[in-house]
């Protein structure tokens, strides 16, 4: 009714992204090592893998588990009932032809989806010739995935201007962005000290957060450590991003519902905003004129809208943005405030999503009500509790005593084996 949709880019939500697994999207330049790492966890090859040091991989991957290994076309992935990808298909054909999803049957993809993007190049040429806009479709993944993963290598940290573009999509989901060095062990400890310092300060003037960024060294595939100074500090990063990953089911109901709650605030936020454009515009004579004056000044009218109803700075959109929006639009086609629109959503805040809430495991239930609340979460559930997955004795990090078989998965237990998640 406001064009949140059209405001936000952003489509309406379905049920099958409140059902959705929790996703998982993998972003860097060219040859750091994205799919590597996406084979390293599942242990295992997939249709549409494509490893080299030069680009290789040219499409956004979705990988998902199911009965037989197989690769799904874009267009049918996007009109696929059970799946979460349908508004992928504002962005045309052109898209969607370098848009497929690689079937496989593993424990990991159970539990979570992972999204291999194209390595991002440093040429204006090789962009302008992708046929879509790259941060666009970043920005809408962005939005829906639960952990966002930047990986870096250690010998290329120069941050091109299409991955500065992507990492600004990312803002206002820092929190689900993680950082990788991959590719660590291919240089000693002093190097080491000065390159992941480098890194901190490159993405300190990347990512305006006043945060330090998580970053995770190592060395994200399967192969033994070239360099065995740091083996036991990459082996410890290793198990700490494992856990940060089997976490992400027993999240995923969380991060829906406050995925929901700031889009709500937001959506109430422009109902604010629309309304009042709507009431300034006279009802005959001079709307055009009205109009470009009213988006001049469209810096005072958020001040006004901000202070006449009691809202966050955090709330509003992107001042630019939503004057270049504002600018493809006729005003009068805008619908004017409606109260009770108001009371639905503040109900939806103070009533239903608080009862939502009291419907997840809290320190205040009792012993009988945490086993009603948690009883189908059990060891083999998709969705339920996710033991964190152990790294067995490896010869990856030169253990003493031993390594896995080749079959086996590199963290510990067989990609068939449900305790593995």
């Amino acid at each position: 009714k406001y064009k949140y949709d059209y405001f936000y880019d952003s489509p309406f939500l379905s049920d099958v992204e409140f059902d959705a697994k929790p996703q998982v999207m993998l972003v860097g330049q060219y040859s750091v090592g994205k799919t590597s790492f996406i084979r390293y966890l599942l242990g295992r090859d997939f249709p549409g893998q494509r490893i080299g040091p030069e680009p290789t991989t040219d499409r956004f991957t979705v990988l998902l588990n199911g009965p037989e290994e197989r690769t799904i076309p874009g267009n049918a992935l996007s009109v696929h009932p059970d799946l979460p990808f349908r508004g992928l298909e504002r962005f045309g054909v052109s898209f969607l032809s370098r848009f497929e999803g690689s079937q496989v049957p593993s424990s990991v993809l159970r539990s979570i989806t992972l999204i291999d993007t194209p390595g991002i190049l440093s040429g204006e040429k090789q962009r302008a010739n992708r046929g879509y806009d790259f941060t666009k479709v970043v920005g809408w993944f962005a939005e829906r995935a639960d952990l966002i993963i930047l990986l870096f290598d250690a010998h290329k940290l120069d941050i091109s201007d299409e991955l500065k573009n992507a990492i600004d999509v990312l803002k206002g989901h820092e929190d689900k962005v993680r950082c990788i060095l991959n590719k660590a062990d291919q240089i000693d400890r002093q190097q080491l000290m000065r390159v992941y310092g480098a890194l901190l300060w490159s993405l300190g003037k990347t990512m305006e957060s006043p945060e330090v960024a998580r970053v995770y060294v190592g060395s994200f595939w399967q192969e033994p450590l070239k360099n065995l100074d740091n083996a036991q500090l990459f082996e410890d990063e290793e198990k700490d991003l494992m856990k940060d990953l089997a976490i992400l089911p027993r999240q995923s109901a969380v991060r829906k519902i406050n995925e929901l709650v700031k889009r709500i605030r937001k959506v109430k936020t422009l109902a604010y905003i629309v309304g009042y454009l709507k009431s300034q515009m006279p009802s005959l004579m001079g709307k055009d004129k009205k109009q470009k004056e009213l988006i001049n000044d469209l810096p005072n009218i958020f001040r006004t809208v901000l202070k006449k109803y009691n809202l966050a700075p955090g709330d509003f959109p992107d001042l630019q943005k939503f004057q270049a929006k504002l600018h493809d639009m006729k005003f009068t086609e805008l619908n004017a405030l409606k109260p009770d629109m108001i009371e639905k959503l503040d109900n939806c805040l103070n009533v239903e999503i608080p009862r939502l809430m009291e419907e997840l495991p809290s320190e205040r239930d009792s012993p009988e009500v945490l086993r009603q609340k948690m009883g189908n979460m059990t060891m083999g559930s998709p969705t339920g509790y996710v033991p964190v997955p152990t790294l067995g004795a490896n010869t990856k990090f030169n253990r003493a005593d031993g390594g896995l078989p080749p079959s086996r998965n590199p963290f510990g237990a067989s990609q068939d084996d449900v305790q593995y998640w």
